[in-house]
């Protein structure tokens, strides 16, 4: 009794505590248990009743039972009395009221709705609040008198043990099994942890006790976290779990080793107590469990030791465990799986699909060039894969500017995370070296699909690989390419940049160039580098044109922009005002009767962003007198609208080039006649009163004060451009009858597809256009293209359609269309030949192009290009491999020698001469490609073009140069001199659609001949072109320009050719011809002072005013679309009469005046009338090879006999070539 009483509590006078000082926690003790065991027994005694009843109940039962087999008539008066069914529907009625009770318990609590959610979080929440109070009241004695009305913390821990009474009846209610519910351990802790509060209100007194297990609450800490949505991942969620059952156990084992180590062994009467802190309790069990023991604090009760030897064995056995698994969660976590956090008033964009280190270092490398405006947008990669050394090595080189994400677009978390919603665009890089092209392009069909369905609006421009497969891309609901969505098809592009090289030799190398972004390098060496060098720093730029342009011809535009500020403006965006859609179109060089409209957008070409700038900011008032366009800047006048009058005089004055005051177009007649210049000032691009025909009448009535000299420089024409013959008798083909257009419409023929856009013919058998090698070599092939393709049975379809297209474009006339002679696999042919089979003049000759037999049989020595491509290129690992094909083609041809009697003998055999052998005739045309070398007797002079998968395998093509294996593809000889092109060059593609996508949609109608979106959706539709009647409409398709080379050896420009300037030659070409011209081809030696015998040449672009000409040169030109060489050659092809009066009068039809326009209506009719009657003539003939007609079938029999007088005529459109270009002396005649 004495050592009882002399244990002490802190006792205070201000606290009614018990005199003595006498510990009470058996109290606390005692209510927790009496609560835990009696509400057990209760739980056991109802489930022992319980199972009583129902025994007895089913004895009572089974003994009805029986007494009813027995006597069943007996009992029935007795079931009446007592009414059975109201007892069952009383029952009933009782326990569906208690299972609606339990049933909205059980939603209360299972977090199924948002206030079920709010009350699990809040008792979470409540529970690590209950915690933190223990945390702070561990610092008290363990037992103390404390006044419930004027302690803060015990209101508070009673206002939380209240709460959680009331959750614990919810949670009483909703347990199926009441016995298990009872010894659960959420229940363990309410029974520990709530009482104790309620005695120390009654008792005045607190004791800490075991108000710790609040700590195993933590427990629950992952499934409250996914409640919220905030764990996703098996990962996360297991890492969450590992660490909270590790800190609840920690802090738990903690509290009990604080309680019993502050308290001491009760049958020691707590004289072995020793004062140590929680936190030191804390330190404890962890040196404790990682078996370091350090032995500074240690367990000196006997519960205490005890304690820790059981939890040794438990915790080191979950340290153990739980640590490593923890650690390698963590290290496992992803390096890149954070997310983007958007910064305000910066884009970004987000970049998946094949990252590697070439295709990021060539995207950043041109998407971040220096000649580009400042590029305030963010770069976002996201891939599956995390990027190695060297490509993060990249990433943090430019971590300004780029950030790297490790997921997928097909996750939707992933999406959110790299914040598509808010990108300013998705640019998806394909594999081009892949094995499957098809599972390549269907895999970036899938992440356009996975992110167009996460956020329908947002931009996407992707790589495809095939061509077929863009198709696909329309399927999507949400892909609409008129808000900015893209899909580059590499083979496409790849195939139209090569045939256009067919066209004219270097163009692929000059556009590749333009659209990419390359830094100028200098050398001061005059070598065909420096040259080559300043037009690669050239690129492509779009800017809107100032208001002072507003009204001016487009020929007038281009001329200033290039003469006064150096810019080359070759197209323009369009709003026509005549068309039922006012989507603007792009025109390329689209002539005279084309006016610029108020915010015009223009295409140029120039070598820095700020130097198109001027084109905005151009004044007239202002920077007229300015000769460096560098100082034109943003002006501070107010650019009011002018009148007609003004505007018109004003275009005048840029027409002669003389001021506004002294410019005498425009008289004073003119003030007088404002419906004249209201018809002579045009604003839409179709118009049937073009302003050149109201100049002449003023300038008829006050003659033209230029002297002769100032003629001649502008080449023998009057002032206004209009003036030209070709622009008198080039009219709107829908408004002007009689012409070409008209009597093709005549035709029930279709010749043309349903578009308009190319030449058509019906589908025709693969068989009849197969050649044997005898047959190829009995026919005299020259002037055709030679596709040597490399391909078996189980290689990728390379696309051979969009190498045709461009081909057979219907702004060629049917005579200039250049035979296609395909050399390679049958088998492969033949897979191919489902999208070639509507095209006229192909023909397939089965072999293979490493054969030089059967390079002969098709004359390749006469081709005006031979094309090596190869379907196998990317089955090879090996990437030094991949073009070992095309290679070897390639040095085979250039090893190859001929005899030049051998072609003149086929020729003579045939009854006439190669085209362009005939040099002397002063009506060649200057247009390379219809003019070409008689006689090739060596292979390295035939025109080539490899094309390359491996960049630095274009090494091995020039024998002769010394590129380095590390030089860039641009860099080298066979790529300036446009015999080499490999599609890496296309990369650049995607950051230039990005910042412009019109720029793709100018590269594509260059290349591709005139596909448009809706020919693409009938290809979608169909995969085949579809032939069509010539209407208004289509036929007006064929009036766009196109890409020639223009020859200075002799022509019209022959002159110029010898020390001429290329700025009066582009002066001369637009106001004349309205030919724009945009670069040179020129031989690799011309600056050379001796001559030699090298006949390769290279890409000079955008050359300026004053760059000296040689009269090698060949000249790149936009060439206008000509109406009247279809008459020409009509008549040509079907006349009886000699070759030499026919080459006259096809000359002379670009010559005729408009007064003679009857003239020549008659003289087309009677074309048309022998025309027909020659028709007539041959219907039962045998059909001979290349003539005018699409549809002929080629015959498989070929006899060389006496030429028939129908094969005359045949004969004579290849002996006669039609001057596209008048030559200058019947211009001032007829002007």
């Amino acid at each position: 009794m004495s050592k009882m009483e002399d244990v002490v509590i802190p006792y205070s006078s201000m606290v009614p505590c018990d005199n003595n000082g006498q510990r009470m926690w058996w109290a606390f003790l005692a209510s927790s248990m009496v609560t835990f065991f009696g509400g057990l027994f209760i739980i056991l005694l109802w489930r022992t009743l319980k199972y009583l009843w129902t025994v007895c109940c089913h004895c009572n039962i089974k003994n009805k039972e029986a007494q009813k087999v027995n006597n069943p008539t007996n009992n029935q008066p007795a079931e009446k009395k007592k009414g059975p069914d109201e007892k069952e529907e009383a029952a009933a009625s009782e326990v569906g009221w208690m299972t609606s009770v339990k049933d909205w318990a059980g939603v209360m609590i299972s977090a199924q709705t948002l206030t079920g959610r709010v009350l699990v979080v809040l008792v979470f929440a409540l529970s690590i609040g209950a915690l933190g109070i223990y945390f702070i009241d561990s610092s008290d004695p363990i037992e103390s008198c404390q006044n419930f009305y004027k302690d803060f913390t015990l209101q508070i821990d009673m206002a939380f043990n209240v709460f959680f009474l009331l959750y614990f009846g919810l949670r009483f209610i909703a347990a199926n099994d009441k016995l298990w519910f009872w010894l659960e351990v959420n229940s363990v802790v309410d029974f520990f942890t709530v009482p104790p509060v309620f005695v120390s209100v009654y008792l005045n007194r607190s004791w800490l006790g075991l108000r710790f297990l609040r700590a195993l609450r933590l427990i629950q800490f992952s499934e409250i976290l996914q409640f919220l949505n905030i764990l996703k991942t098996s990962n996360s969620i297991k890492l969450v779990n590992l660490c909270s059952i590790f800190i609840s156990t920690w802090l738990t084992a903690a509290g009990f080793i604080h309680l019993v180590e502050n308290s001491g062994d009760p049958w020691e009467n707590f004289q072995n107590s020793q004062s140590l802190s929680y936190w030191e309790c804390v330190y404890l069990l962890m040196v404790t469990m990682s078996t370091v023991g350090y032995g500074d604090v240690y367990a000196k009760t006997t519960l205490g030791r005890l304690f820790m030897v059981f939890f040794i064995l438990g915790g080191l056995a979950m340290f153990a465990s739980y640590v490593p698994e923890i650690i390698e969660l963590i290290g496992n976590r992803k390096k890149y799986g954070g997310s983007y956090s958007a910064v305000n008033g910066r884009k970004h964009i987000v970049v998946c699909g094949h990252i590697t280190l070439e295709s990021v270092s060539n995207f950043l490398k041109d998407f971040l060039h220096k000649d580009r405006d400042d590029v305030n947008v963010e770069i976002v990669f996201l891939h599956n894969i995390s990027p190695n050394l060297e490509l993060e090595a990249l990433f943090k080189r430019h971590f300004t500017q780029v950030e790297f994400y490790q997921g997928s677009v097909l996750n939707p978390h992933d999406l959110a995370r790299v914040k598509i919603e808010s990108a300013d665009a998705c640019l998806i890089l394909a594999n081009k070296y892949c094995a499957d092209p098809d599972a390549e392009d269907a895999s970036n069909i899938m992440r356009v699909i996975s992110i167009k369905n996460y956020h329908p609006k947002i931009r996407i421009i992707t790589q495809m690989l095939q061509y077929h497969n863009k198709a696909h891309l329309l399927n999507i609901p949400s892909w609409n390419w008129k808000e900015g969505d893209d899909a580059i098809c590499l083979a496409e592009l790849k195939a139209g940049f090569i045939a256009q090289s067919c066209l004219a030799q270097g163009l692929s190398t000059m556009l590749a160039n333009l659209f990419s972004m390359r830094s100028f390098i200098e050398i001061e060496e005059d070598t065909w580098q420096k040259y080559y060098l300043e037009g690669v720093a050239n690129e492509m730029y779009t800017e809107y044109l100032s208001s002072a342009f507003v009204g001016l011809s487009f020929p007038t535009v281009c001329e200033l922009c290039y003469v006064k500020l150096k810019l080359l403006l070759i197209a323009i965006e369009y709003k026509s005002e005549q068309r039922e859609s006012r989507t603007p179109s792009i025109l390329i060089n689209p002539g005279n009767h084309v006016k610029m409209q108020e915010g015009t957008l223009g295409f140029f070409i120039a070598s820095d962003a700020k130097e198109v700038k001027s084109i905005f900011y151009y004044c007239k008032a202002c920077h007229d007198d300015i000769t460096d366009p560098k100082r034109i800047k943003k002006c501070g006048c107010k650019r009011p609208k002018m009148s007609v009058y003004k505007r018109m005089k004003l275009a005048c004055c840029f027409d002669c080039g003389r001021s506004e005051q002294d410019c005498s177009c425009m008289s004073g007649s003119v003030h007088s006649n404002m419906d004249t210049l209201q018809r002579a000032y045009p604003l839409s691009s179709v118009s049937v009163h073009d302003c050149a025909t109201t100049l002449r009448a003023f300038e008829d009535e006050h003659p033209s004060t230029l002297s002769p000299k100032k003629k001649q420089r502008n080449g023998g024409m009057r002032n206004s451009p209009n003036c030209s013959p070709k622009m008198m008798s080039r009219h709107d083909p829908l408004l002007i009858p009689g012409n070409e257009q008209i009597e093709n419409m005549d035709m029930n023929v279709k010749r043309y597809d349903s578009t308009g856009m190319f030449h058509w013919c019906p589908s025709k058998e693969i068989e009849k256009v197969i050649l044997t090698r005898s047959e190829a070599s009995m026919t005299v092939l020259s002037g055709h293209v030679v596709v040597c393709i490399f391909g078996d049975v189980t290689s990728a379809l390379v696309g051979l359609r969009n190498l045709v297209m461009p081909l057979r474009a219907s702004n060629f006339h049917f005579h200039e269309l250049k035979h296609i002679v395909f050399v390679g696999s049958l088998d492969y042919l033949r897979r191919e030949w489902e999208t070639l089979h509507n095209f006229p003049k192909v023909s397939i000759l089965p072999g293979t192009p490493l054969s030089r037999a059967d390079l002969r049989a098709v004359n390749i020595n006469l081709c005006d290009m031979c094309v090596i491509l190869s379907a196998n290129q990317n089955n090879i690992e090996d990437a030094s491999l991949q073009d070992k094909e095309c290679i070897l083609a390639s040095l085979n041809i250039k090893s190859m020698q001929f005899d030049d009697s051998i072609g003149v003998l086929q020729a003579n055999s045939q009854g006439f001469t190669p085209p362009g052998m005939d040099r002397s005739s002063p009506e060649s045309s200057p247009v390379h490609g219809f003019v070409r070398q008689a006689s090739v007797t060596t292979g390295s002079n035939i025109p080539i073009i490899t094309e390359l998968v491996n960049d630095s395998n274009v090494q091995f093509l020039d024998q002769d140069d010394d590129d380095d294996p590390d030089t860039e593809l641009y860099l080298t000889q066979p790529f300036a001199c446009g015999t080499a092109f490999a599609v890496s060059v296309l990369d650049s593609l995607m950051s230039a659609t990005y910042f412009n996508d019109n720029i793709l949609t100018l590269i594509r109608t260059l290349v591709t001949g005139g596909a448009t979106p809706e020919l693409e959706a009938l290809l979608a539709e169909e995969n085949a072109l579809r032939g069509g009647y010539s209407t208004p409409q289509t036929l007006a398709n064929r009036d766009r320009c196109r890409v020639a080379q223009l020859a200075l050896y002799d022509g019209p420009f022959a002159d110029l050719g010898d020390g001429g300037c290329y700025g009066d030659l582009f002066c001369k070409a637009l106001k004349t011809y309205n030919m724009l011209c945009f670069g040179i081809y020129r031989l690799r030696d011309a600056h050379l002072s001796t001559p030699s015998t090298c006949t390769k040449r290279y890409v000079i672009t955008n050359p300026p005013y004053e760059f000296e000409l040689v009269p090698t040169d060949l000249i790149f030109c936009l060439m206008q679309f000509d109406h009247n060489a279809g008459q020409s050659r009509t008549s040509l092809s079907h006349s009886s009469h000699s070759s030499h009066s026919s080459s006259k009068k096809s000359s002379s039809v670009h010559s005729v005046p408009p007064s003679n326009r009857q003239n020549r209506s008659s003289k087309t009719r009677e074309a048309r009338d022998k025309q027909n009657a020659t028709r007539m003539n041959r219907m039962g003939q045998e059909k001979k090879w290349f003539t005018d007609e699409p549809d002929n079938a080629y015959p498989r029999n070929i006899q060389i006999k006496p030429m028939s007088t129908h094969m005359a005529n045949q004969v004579n459109q290849y002996k006669s070539t039609s001057s596209l270009i008048p030559p200058i002396r019947e211009v001032e005649d007829e002007c």
